[in-house]
């Protein structure tokens, strides 16, 4: 198989999807306007020394997220919202050759260079996917399991962007959300303007888009963040 397929959905097609999707009613209206114009805006190099540093949690520990979240050898696995691309080579070599991982991102520039490193390390089995702010592009049923990390309080149309998740899942597949703790009088002060919700309220979001909560699995190293396994109902 080829390094990559790199996925791009013409605009009227993700239209038209996103219509098909929501039987033709009125598309989505964002939940928070703006919320991806500094990710758009700002330049690579800055996001690599804010997303790489040992001082952020995700990034120190990201060997023990990966392995929490229950990633095996022959998944095909995506990272939505995969930045500038931490865990790529970790999920490459947790599913082997067997295995496939999606990395998309919506941030050009964060898809580019994940390209460029999974080629540079000789990772055969990563296909980078540029994202959309409705959809994670990726093929009907071609995933077992999708890792969403700090990014789901960027989904600026969830509803939308969680239908196109659980298209993208085979039957029974699995959806691992790691995101903020949000607690009023807890969480400082930029987690509470930053994220939109807290856990519970992200849990109700996700079962009512066709999930089931399945478990939290214990996380003592993380501080800031928490980890939820959720299965794809029906087909």
């Amino acid at each position: 198989m080829p390094f990559r397929t790199h996925f791009k959905s013409p605009c009227f097609f993700s239209i038209l999807c996103t219509l098909f999707a929501v039987g033709c009613a009125a598309p989505e209206e964002s939940v928070r306007p703006g919320v991806n114009q500094e990710y758009q805006e700002t330049p690579l190099p800055t996001w690599v020394e804010r997303f790489e540093s040992e001082s952020r949690e995700i990034y120190r520990e990201r060997e023990r997220i990966a392995r929490a979240a229950g990633i095996q050898e022959g998944m095909h696995v995506a990272d939505v919202g995969a930045g500038t691309g931490i865990f790529v080579e970790i999920f490459a070599k947790a599913v082997g050759a067997t295995g496939r991982v999606y990395a998309g991102d919506i941030k050009t520039e964060f898809v580019e260079r994940i390209e460029k490193e999974a080629r540079s390390r000789g990772l055969d089995n990563v296909t980078t996917v540029l994202g959309a702010e409705r959809s994670a592009n990726l093929p009907a049923g071609s995933i077992d399991l999708a890792f969403v990390c700090d990014t789901y309080h960027h989904f600026e149309y969830p509803r939308s962007m969680l239908a196109s998740i659980r298209r993208a899942l085979k039957p029974g597949g699995t959806l691992v959300i790691v995101d903020f703790e949000r607690i009023p009088g807890k969480s400082r002060a930029w987690v509470l303007d930053h994220v939109r919700a807290g856990k519970e309220e992200v849990i109700k979001e996700i079962e009512a888009a066709g999930f089931d909560l399945v478990d939290q699995p214990a996380t003592p190293f993380l501080t800031e963040n928490y980890l939820l396994r959720f299965r794809k109902k029906g087909r």
